[in-house]
Formats: C-alpha cells, structure tokens, sequence
C-alpha cells in the first residue's frame, strides 16, 4: 500500500478551503492564529507523519494481535513508535487550548488532519483518538487537580485515555450496569472512590506504549443500604488511572484494574480491546485495600450526560474512520483500475492491445458511485467539525441544533454505505451533543445540563 493515495491534497483543500472556508475561522478570537500558513504546514506535517509512521505496519499489525501475560497487554511495537512521533510532532495537542499546551487550533481542521492517520492506519488512530476525547472531556469538566493529573500529560502524548461505559451483562444497556463506587475520602486529587465491577469491549484498555492509562469509567454510587440507584439517573463519572499519581495518597502504586482477556474486533486488530476487572483485589490493592481507585469527575449522577461530550466527539470521529477507509478505498480501486488491463474498444481489431479496465464505462460508473459516496461522507464529517467549531465559540444556536441533529448520521450513515437494507436505530438527537452546554451561571461549577429523559 503506497502513500500516494491516503488523501489527494486538492479534495482537502476544496473541503476546507473553497467549501468550508476553514482559514476564515481566524475571525474568531480563539483561533486569531489560524493562517492558511499555518493549516498547510499542519496538513503536510499530518501526511508526512502518517505515511512514514503508520501506514508500514498497517498489514503487520492486523495480521499479529496484541498479546497478554501476567505483566499486561503488549502490543505491536511499530505502533508505539507510530504514536511516539505522533507525540512528539505535538499532533496530541492540536485543538486544545494554549493554557493547556495545546495548538489552539479548530476541531475542523484538527480533524483534516487526523483523516491522514486514520486513512493510513485506523487501528493505530485509536489510540489518539480516544486519548484526545478523554482529555477533553476533563478539561471541561474536571478540576484543576485532575486536568494536571491526566489531562495535561493526555495532550502531551504521554498518557493515553479510554471510556468504559459497556458491561458483559449490559452491553450498551447503560441503565443495568452494575459497576460500583463506594466514598473514600478526599485527597489531593478530589473526591475519591473504590470501584468494583467489569467493563468490556474497552479499546486501548491496556497497552505497554505509554507512561499511563487514565479510564473515565461509569459506575453508580452505592447508597447507605448498599444498593445501586436504578436506571440511567444515578450513574456517575470517575477518573480512574491504571498507575495512581501525585497528589494522591497513593501515588506510584499500581492500581486495583487488570485485564481479563482481549477481544479481536475486525478492522481493529492493532487496537487493544480489553475487559477489564475492577477491584479484583487479587493482584494489587492501593493503599493496602481492594478496590480500583477512582476520582469523581463532576457532580454524583451526572456521568452519563457529562460523558456524552466524550461519547459525541467518538461518533464523530468513528464516522471520520469509515469515511477515510472508504475514500483510501476508491483510491486504491482507481489506480488498480488504471493497470488493470482487460478487454478492447468495441470495433477494435481482436489483436489489439488491452486497454485499462478504467476505460469501461461500467467501471467508471462504479468508480464515480465509490468516489461520490468516500468523498461526500468525509465532506459531512468535516461539516459536523466545522458545525461544533461555530457552536462552541459563536454561540451559534442554529449551529448547534444541527450538530445535534447530524452527529449520529455522521457516524451511522458511512458505516452502512453501501447496503440499502441495512437499517439503523440513531439515539434520541435530544441527547446529542460533542460539547455540552452549561446552563447559564454553572461556569464556576462545571456542571453539566441534565440529559434528557
């Protein structure tokens, strides 16, 4: 698989440039920096990284999976060398603040740059991909304690971040969970917690290519009576590490978290996906007890709508996977098509030479179906950036409401191209937002709207 093809630079710049206007963004007072400048030596940096980096072992590393012994998961380690020069070109960091360590730069364009990755080698991408959504979510929603903690070190590449949400028993039936959080007191990294419980189907649950692991795991608080509030309403958000650090109590002890097996999800080989085991207290137990040590993130009871920032800008960005594989397909399918040699020119002499298959018109009418559908679903992703850019910053209430309304469509959509009777229940766009609003005076507290019933 060669690079020429991961993404022609004229689609991008029609995309972001003609269509979208993405250098115009600079008009707003965030992204004062942005310059055309700027976004072409971030785009050609994107692809140079993405080509040397993650599209060599795209093949290896779907053919030799990640392993597990009693040290953890390893993973390829040509994917661990990707995802260091993906540190160190600062890409972790693109559109965070500057009071973070971040590039401030618009999510549309960080995601311009993120389709290089993706199309060169989606397993990979994972891994930043759900580091660069669980450091968000904590910048916005997290203390000051826990963003220097976790979150800083996010952006910096040096930590990588999950979601737990699913359990075996539950599947993506988040009302029946049954992880739970029992008080333990306050330290230096807020309110703090023991979890006991089982998630599954956590990709990047464990890996041995970065310093840390920071899970935002759901669990419900358990009452006085030992019991766990029912539904969706009593679930609550922690900032679980797999390394405890300062300034808590424990900080360097290995946390109460191991792996209890690995799954192999098609496509997503070189991506660790995990079940993880909270509070076994088997093999290691923090501070001399059992219990996985976790910090609150928000207030008690509004997990579920604070991680739908999280949840939101993975939809998204899952949709921007689907929309890469398919526009790096079409790239590939026109240059096979172009040495493809089959068939004559009708009135042809039969010892004629063979023309490319391209030529045909029925391959080209197929060529044209394929390019219509990789290109238009990575021009809907883009908008849906684009659209969260204006909301967030312009306070944009049309914007917003569209965002809402497309998120679920950017996800599903591309992830179905293809097959008319595939059908999709999307969630109640009520519900969706890639950054929720704060109701108005509840900056300081950082509490987020309640989800819709």
């Amino acid at each position: 698989m060669t690079s020429a093809s991961l993404i022609r630079r004229v689609d991008l710049d029609f995309l972001l440039l003609d269509w979208l206007g993405a250098d115009r963004l600079a008009e707003i007072p965030r992204f004062c920096d942005l310059s055309r400048e700027t976004l072409t030596a971030l785009l050609d940096l994107s692809e140079t990284v993405a080509a040397r980096h993650f599209l060599p072992h795209y093949r290896t590393a779907d053919g030799v999976e990640p392993t597990l012994d009693e040290n953890g998961v390893h993973i390829l380690p040509e994917i661990g060398a990707a995802l260091s020069a993906y540190a160190e070109a600062g890409l972790f960091g693109q559109s965070f603040a500057y009071e973070h360590g971040g590039m401030q730069l618009p999510l549309t364009v960080a995601a311009a740059s993120f389709a290089h990755f993706l199309a060169a080698n989606i397993a990979t991408a994972a891994y930043p991909m759900l580091t660069v959504a669980n450091a968000r979510l904590l910048t916005a929603f997290g203390g000051e304690a826990l963003i220097d903690a976790f979150a800083r070190p996010e952006i910096e590449g040096r930590f990588f971040g999950t979601m737990c949400l699913s359990e075996p028993q539950a599947g993506s039936s988040l009302a029946d969970i049954t992880t739970r959080a029992i008080a333990d007191g306050e330290d230096g990294l807020g309110a703090r917690y023991r979890l006991t419980g089982n998630k599954m189907w956590i990709s990047g649950g464990d890996q041995d290519a970065s310093e840390n692991i920071c899970h935002l795991v759901l669990a419900k608080i358990a009452g006085p009576d030992g019991r766990l509030p029912p539904g969706t309403a009593g679930i609550s958000l922690f900032a679980v590490p797999k390394v405890l650090v300062a300034p808590g109590d424990f900080a360097g002890e290995r946390n109460d978290v191991v792996v209890a097996g690995l799954n192999h999800k098609m496509g997503y080989r070189g991506t660790a996906n995990c079940l993880l085991n909270f509070g076994e207290g088997q093999h290691h137990r923090p501070g001399g007890a059992a219990g996985a040590v976790g910090y609150r993130v928000g207030a008690p009871g509004q997990g579920l709508a604070i991680m739908f920032m999280m949840m939101n800008e993975a939809r998204l960005q899952v949709g921007l996977g689907a929309a890469m594989l398919a526009y790096r397909s079409h790239r590939l399918s026109v240059a096979y098509a172009g040495e493809r040699a089959q068939g004559r020119p009708r009135g042809a002499a039969p010892h004629a030479r063979p023309i490319p298959i391209i030529a045909h018109a029925d391959v080209k009418r197929m060529l044209l179906a394929q390019k219509a559908y990789a290109e238009g679903a990575l021009a809907l992703v883009l908008y849906c950036f684009h659209l969260a850019d204006l909301a967030e910053t312009a306070e944009d209430v049309a914007s917003r409401q569209l965002l809402d309304l497309l998120t679920p469509v950017a996800k599903t959509w591309k992830l179905g191209m293809g097959s008319r009777r595939q059908r999709h229940r999307h969630p109640d766009p009520r519900r969706l937002r890639l950054h929720p609003r704060l109701p108005r005076g509840a900056a300081l507290s950082r509490q987020p709207p309640q989800p819709h019933p």
